[in-house]
């Protein structure tokens, strides 16, 4: 994540969705600077299947969000990282590097509540993936 979530009440609910997705997989959140400070980090990763959180990115359904994340495990993806922009957006030295794109929504929300809005996707998807009656 570019920049700090620092609003108190996004960063408990964060956590919140960090430790229940952490029951069903590794997870780990990292809170970078900037732009230049990301992308060295994504460099020393290259074998991770990267997704830009984008306003003009893909739009999936939950359940489409979720098949997607089992498709890449089924695939033997073995990390996934997904990069959420800070208040600016993405600098230039991400979007040149063409990692697919996706949205939450066609509305815009602040970088930290699109924050707590990913986790909870991403928690609401392995409870898809499971059959866990979480999603309905």
């Amino acid at each position: 994540m570019l920049g700090k979530t620092r609003r108190p009440e996004m960063r408990v609910v964060l956590e919140d969705y960090v430790k229940r997705i952490g029951h069903q997989s590794p997870i780990e959140i990292t809170e970078v600077r900037d732009g230049d400070s990301a992308a060295k980090k994504l460099d020393a990763d290259r074998a991770a299947t990267v997704m830009l959180l984008d306003a003009n990115g893909k739009r999936f359904s939950s359940e489409a969000f979720a098949k997607w994340i089992g498709e890449q495990r089924d695939r033997g993806t073995r990390e996934l990282i997904f990069v959420c922009g800070d208040a600016d957006g993405f600098p230039l030295i991400f979007l040149e590097r063409k990692h697919p794109k996706f949205s939450l929504s066609e509305m815009t929300y602040s970088h930290e509540l699109a924050r707590v809005m990913l986790a909870e996707q991403i928690y609401r998807a392995f409870a898809i993936l499971s059959g866990s009656p979480y999603p309905k």
